[in-house]
């Protein structure tokens, strides 16, 4: 029977394989849906999606700011977690409404 140590080493092997047979996959796969979108004249607009703007630049939620951190950030004060700026701004014992906008 193979040790712990040996079996180990085999998953970890495996697990490399299968994460490089999924790239190679993906890759393909990636490749006949544009085919098929160029066939077709399919946009990233008729599938809905974004429209060549960078991921991440769009604000989660669709409330006005209300707040501005020290270095521009936004922040809407609603429900949910807190911005780290926010946490760290309330932490130093300052109050947030000194942020207000």
């Amino acid at each position: 029977m193979a040790s712990y140590s040996e079996l180990m080493a085999q998953a970890q092997s495996l697990m490399a394989q299968a994460e490089q047979a999924r790239k190679s996959e993906l890759a393909e796969v990636i490749a006949g849906i544009r085919n098929q979108m160029k066939q077709y004249g399919i946009t990233m607009a008729d599938l809905g999606g974004a429209t060549g703007a960078k991921k991440g630049t769009k604000s989660k939620s669709s409330a006005p700011a209300k707040f501005r951190g020290p270095n521009g950030e936004l922040w809407a004060g609603g429900p949910g977690r807190k911005p780290e700026w926010v946490r760290t701004v309330l932490a130093s014992g300052k109050s947030i409404e000194d942020f207000r906008i």
